[in-house]
């Protein structure tokens, strides 16, 4: 993997690319084909490749919390994370928990009964509305965020409140695209798969409104056609007219 921008370099250090700013921070991890498309076959994974896997286990080795909607956490089959040993050791020497847990957004449906996320243990935290926390398995944490819909800013306020600053938020579609149209997110890591996806499948954020966000390029990496960039984002502007 070799750095283009800002400044050519054949063998980069990606601990320094990647590491977080000081203070709370909402990043995304996304990884789409050239034609914006999220998925293949109905699955991110599809379109992740060996660079992909290793800027994606980086950027969970540097969380505080990894936040994913309910839909993608089904649909992907989400497990808790797991990080070798050197890692957690790092984690640990930064005052970080061992490892980082998954908090699910679920505003309808929650997580499938087995799911793995739901094992004891699991330190996964559900956000969730009031409905959803009486419906909540026993024995997970279910925070109440608003009766119909869940309150985003009210969600990140609730892992901020338990020392979760740094959040990973690894989609899907719909919960990125609401977290960038609420202005806040701060950080876009997005890797973009050398392929034309076509098809009807979701595209890389879903936004109901037209909004622009100014975005500054941080990087941007290169590996076998496979392109690894970190935007931060600006705030919301209105449409020109």
């Amino acid at each position: 993997m070799r750095l283009l921008l800002p400044h050519p370099d054949p063998d980069p250090s990606l601990d320094a690319l990647y590491a977080p700013p000081t203070g709370p921070v909402l990043r995304l991890g996304l990884v789409a084909s050239v034609d914006g498309s999220a998925a293949l076959e109905g699955r991110s994974g599809g379109l992740s490749g060996p660079a992909d896997k290793q800027v994606f286990r980086l950027l969970r080795s540097l969380a505080d919390v990894v936040l994913v909607g309910a839909g993608t956490a089904r649909t992907e089959g989400y497990r808790p994370v797991r990080l070798d040993d050197g890692q957690q050791a790092a984690r640990l020497a930064r005052g970080q928990r061992a490892l980082p847990p998954v908090a699910v957004l679920s505003g309808g449906p929650g997580l499938p009964a087995g799911s793995p996320l739901l094992a004891a243990g699991a330190g996964t935290l559900l956000l969730t509305t009031g409905a959803g926390a009486r419906a909540a398995p026993a024995g997970v944490e279910a925070v109440a965020l608003g009766e119909d819909t869940v309150d985003l800013p009210a969600a990140l306020a609730a892992l901020r409140g338990r020392g979760l600053s740094h959040v990973l938020c690894e989609g899907g579609p719909a919960l990125a695209g609401t977290l960038v149209a609420a202005g806040l997110v701060d950080e876009l890591c997005l890797t973009t798969a050398p392929l034309l996806a076509g098809g009807d499948g979701p595209r890389l954020l879903v936004v109901a409104a037209e909004q622009l966000r100014p975005v500054r390029l941080a990087h941007l990496l290169h590996d076998q056609d496979v392109l690894l960039a970190r935007w931060t984002l600006g705030p919301p502007q209105d449409p020109p007219g």
